[in-house]
C-alpha cells in the first residue's frame, strides 16, 4: 500500500477517471440501455405470459364447468330417455297382455260358439234318425199289423176305443 501511495501521480489519476467515466457514458449509451431493454422486455414477456396462463387457467375453469354442467345435463337427459323407454316398454307390455287376454277370450267364445252349434246340429241329427227309425219301426209293426184282416179290424176298433167323444 506503501507503493501506491509513493507513486501517486494526479495526471494519471485524472485520465484513469476521465476514461472510467467515458467507459461509463459508453457503456449507458450503447450496452446498458440495450440490457436493460432486453430485460424490461423479457419482464414484460414473463408477465404476458404469467396473465395468459391465467387467463388459460380461468378459461380452463370455465370448460371445466361448462363440461360438468353439459355432463349433468347429459345423464339427466339419459335417465329422463331410460324412463320414458321403461314406461313404454311397461305400456307395451300391457297392452299385449290385455290383447292376448282379449284374444283368449274371443277364441273361448268362438270355441263354445262353435261347441254349442255342433251340439245342436247333433242333437238334431240325433233326432232325424231316431224319427226315421221310428217311422221304419211304425211303418213294419203297421205292415204286419195290417197284413192280416182280423189285425186291422181289432187295431181300428181299438183305435175308435181309445177316441173319447166330446
Amino acid at each position: 500500500m506503501d507503493k501506491l501511495v509513493n507513486d501517486f501521480s494526479f495526471g494519471l489519476f485524472f485520465w484513469q477517471i476521465l476514461l472510467f467515466g467515458l467507459l461509463l457514458l459508453l457503456l449507458r449509451r450503447y450496452a446498458w440501455k440495450p440490457i436493460l431493454k432486453a430485460v424490461n422486455d423479457r419482464e414484460d414477456g414473463i408477465k404476458d405470459a404469467l396473465a395468459a396462463a391465467e387467463d388459460a387457467k380461468k378459461e380452463m375453469q370455465n370448460v371445466t364447468a361448462d363440461s360438468e354442467k353439459l355432463l349433468k345435463e347429459a345423464r339427466a337427459e339419459r335417465e329422463a330417455m331410460l324412463k320414458e323407454a321403461r314406461e313404454i316398454k311397461e305400456k307395451v307390455i300391457s297392452e299385449a297382455k290385455e290383447q292376448a287376454l282379449a284374444e283368449g277370450d274371443k277364441m273361448l267364445k268362438q270355441a263354445q260358439a262353435a261347441i254349442e252349434s255342433e251340439k245342436k246340429a247333433a242333437v238334431a241329427d240325433i233326432k232325424a234318425q231316431v224319427a226315421n227309425l221310428s217311422v221304419d219301426i211304425a211303418e213294419k209293426v203297421i205292415k204286419e199289423e195290417l197284413s192280416d184282416k182280423k189285425k186291422q179290424l181289432k187295431l181300428v176298433e181299438d183305435m175308435l176305443g181309445d177316441i173319447k167323444l166330446n
